[in-house]
């Protein structure tokens, strides 16, 4: 499968979304990947995977937090998603299909209108394609398999935002990216990456304390 340098939007899709989300999709088909993140997939290298990127109508994104014995980032709060087997159609099917393995979710309540630019996670290998979804019709979301994810959560976007709840993560490699402490999580890596730059992007994000440190303890290096 070839990798966008740009992300995609379905307008039909769009216009079935809340008012309030549909600049996001505006967004999705113009962004690249280098305003999201510096790490830019290597042209035909890399796992390709996908993740779920969900609007609740509370205002709310899905968030899991991986098994603590998962053999790559542990513990680590996160989109659902994973790698695009060969059974799936694309990078949505991938991603609709390991939302629902991983929280129960009926994908079928899900209305999925872009996609943005795909990006790499360097120390997995890893090319994953976000998918935008609307929770059109809500389902219940629990911890499916305990395994994997050990818990699930919807948060909403207002604690995001909150500049109280933002700060800059000191990983023990040296790695110092964004963060967030919402919902009992301390979210960071690639999915705090993911969040951060959508609300830069649609002017959501407020000042914030940017010299504000969370080091990380006891963190797996994947």
């Amino acid at each position: 499968m070839a990798w966008a340098r740009t992300g995609t939007v379905d307008s039909a899709a769009l216009a079935d979304v809340p008012e309030w989300l549909q600049p996001l999709g505006g967004i999705a088909g113009r962004v690249t990947a280098e305003e999201l993140t510096r790490f830019v997939p290597p042209h035909g290298e890399g796992r390709h995977s996908a993740v779920l990127i969900l609007f609740g109508s509370d205002r709310d994104l899905l968030l899991i937090q991986r098994a603590s014995t998962m053999r790559s980032h542990a513990g680590q709060p996160a989109f659902p998603g994973g790698a695009v087997d060969d059974d799936d159609d694309d990078a949505v099917g991938a991603a609709l299909r390991e939302a629902h393995e991983e929280t129960g979710l009926d994908p079928s309540g899900v209305q999925v209108f872009g996609a943005l630019p795909d990006l790499w996670v360097p120390v997995t290998n890893y090319v994953v394609t976000p998918i935008l979804g609307w929770w059109r019709d809500p389902s219940p979301v629990w911890a499916r398999d305990p395994a994997e994810v050990s818990s699930v959560h919807r948060v909403p976007i207002t604690a995001f935002v909150d500049p109280r709840n933002r700060c800059r993560v000191l990983h023990p490699s040296g790695f110092v990216g964004p963060g967030f402490e919402v919902d009992g999580l301390l979210v960071w890596g690639f999915t705090a990456g993911l969040i951060s730059g959508m609300l830069d992007l649609l002017g959501w994000a407020e000042p914030w304390d940017e010299s504000r440190m969370v080091p990380l303890e006891d963190v797996p290096e994947t």
